[in-house]
C-alpha cells in the first residue's frame, strides 16, 4: 500500500524532479570546475540531491493529493483515534503522516549538526503547521492530528540519524573513510531504485 502510493507519487513528479536534478547537478559540477580548491564529497552531494527530491515529493503530497475533502479538525487525536489499526485509512492517514516527516527529521539533524532533539521537534512542528495553514488557504483542510503525527515522524527521523551515527562511531577507522560512506550510500540508493521500480524481480527472474 505504502509502496504503491510512493510509486504513484514518483511517477507524477518525475518530470519536475528530473529538471531540478539536471539544473542543480549542472550548477554543482560547474562550481567544482571553477573552484578546484573545494573538495568534492560524493556522499554529501548525494544527501543534498535526495533532500531536494524529498522536498519536491513533500510539496506534491501536501498540495495536489486529496484536494477538497473532509472538514478541518482542531481537536488533538480526534481523527487518528477513529481509525481501526488494520484499516487502509489508518495506514494512509496515521502511518503515512508519520513516514512522510521521518526523512525531514533525519535531514534536520544532518544539516543542523546537533545531537539535541529539540531542533527536529521544533522545525517539524513549525514546518507542519505552515503546511496545514497553507492547505487551509488552497481549498484543503487544517488537521491538528497531522501536525502531531508529523512531529512524531520528525522525531523518529532524528532517532534514526542518531542510531546510524552511533553505529558509525563504533565502526573501525577503516570503515569510517569517505570512500566507504560513498559506497554504502550508492548501494542504498541503487537498492531503493530497484525496489520501487520492481527491477529486482527482473534480476531475480521472478
Amino acid at each position: 500500500m505504502i509502496k504503491d502510493a510512493l510509486l504513484d507519487t514518483l511517477n507524477k513528479i518525475w518530470p519536475m524532479t528530473a529538471i531540478f536534478v539536471v539544473v542543480l547537478a549542472s550548477i554543482r559540477i560547474m562550481y567544482f570546475i571553477y573552484n578546484k580548491e573545494d573538495k568534492f564529497v560524493l556522499y554529501r552531494e548525494l544527501v543534498s540531491l535526495v533532500f531536494v527530491i524529498y522536498v519536491l515529493f513533500l510539496f506534491y503530497i501536501v498540495t495536489f493529493q486529496d484536494n477538497n475533502y473532509g472538514f478541518s479538525n482542531y481537536i488533538p487525536f480526534k481523527e487518528m483515534l477513529r481509525y481501526k489499526i488494520d484499516s487502509e485509512l489508518f495506514f494512509r492517514n496515521v502511518v503515512g503522516n508519520i513516514l512522510l516527516f521521518a526523512p525531514l527529521g533525519w535531514f534536520i539533524t544532518y544539516y543542523t549538526r546537533t545531537s539535541k532533539i529539540y531542533a527536529a521537534i521544533f522545525l517539524s512542528f513549525f514546518i507542519s503547521t505552515v503546511i496545514e495553514l497553507i492547505q487551509l488557504n488552497i481549498g484543503r483542510v487544517f488537521d491538528i492530528d497531522d501536525i502531531i503525527l508529523n512531529v512524531i515522524g520528525g522525531s523518529i527521523g532524528y532517532f534514526t540519524y542518531m542510531l546510524f551515527y552511533k553505529i558509525k562511531e563504533k565502526l573501525p577507522n577503516s570503515l569510517q573513510k569517505e570512500w566507504f560512506i560513498n559506497l554504502v550510500l550508492v548501494i542504498i540508493f541503487l537498492l531503493f531504485v530497484l525496489y520501487v521500480t520492481n527491477w529486482y524481480k527482473i534480476i531475480l527472474g521472478d
